[in-house]
């Protein structure tokens, strides 16, 4: 049937390789990813604290119905991340604290959902990593349809079962299976000479000049 359906993964993201990333925060490994790769200003972390790091299983439902996010986590292993197209609509909440709860106890890496969810108390209160567009108390339907480990989109970044999923305070990435090793790379490689830079703003010695020659290069007017 046309948009209800279930897919096996076929691959994934190493446990090693998810390690790596969790070092690095969103913000380098979007600059390395020339900036053009989000999941939208409105999807932000509810929860206390912690960031998020893990192999993506995917989930499009119509929106308010939650039926196929549920055999996510049925079928889902420890270290993933739900991922869930919901459409973006606000109208009723796809997951709530059972279901977040659950998802806690089986180890699951974190939830995301292009959509909204409630039982804000329990969410802003754990460090079980929940990133969503909204919070309403209107809950969800359980009648589908959806389809599971297929592509999806959250606003223009696609993402594929497999590909690995990050998430900060700055909110959530996806970078492809095919392009996590050289991503890494030049991730860490933005990470540590940002580090290098702060080193240098600490210690006063900060190199400021670059400002001025850019202003110059740009053809900026300067009043005598």
């Amino acid at each position: 049937m046309i948009g209800y359906s279930v897919k096996t993964r076929k691959r994934q993201v190493s446990v090693e390789m998810v390690n790596k990333f969790k070092a690095i925060p969103v913000a380098n490994i979007s600059d390395v990813m020339s900036r053009i790769a989000a999941g939208g200003p409105r999807l932000r972390p509810l929860h206390a604290r912690g960031g998020l790091a893990g192999p993506a299983v995917t989930v499009k439902t119509r929106p308010g119905d939650n039926l196929m996010v549920h055999h996510a986590f049925n079928t889902a292993s420890p270290g993933d991340v739900i991922v869930v197209d919901a459409g973006g609509d606000l109208t009723n909440a796809i997951v709530g604290e059972l279901m977040l709860t659950h998802a806690k106890v089986i180890g699951l890496a974190g939830v995301i959902i292009h959509g909204a969810v409630r039982d804000y108390n329990w969410i802003s209160t754990n460090e079980f990593p929940v990133y969503a567009g909204g919070v309403t108390h209107r809950g969800p339907y359980k009648d589908g349809p959806g389809e599971l480990n297929g592509p999806i989109a959250l606003d223009g970044m696609v993402v594929e079962p497999g590909d690995l999923i990050v998430g900060d305070d700055d909110g959530v990435l996806c970078i492809p299976f095919d392009q996590v090793d050289a991503v890494y790379k030049a991730a860490k490689a933005k990470n540590d000479a940002e580090q290098r830079s702060m080193d240098a703003v600490l210690k006063g010695t900060s190199d400021r000049s670059w400002v001025l020659e850019a202003l110059k290069k740009g053809g900026c007017e300067f009043e005598d």
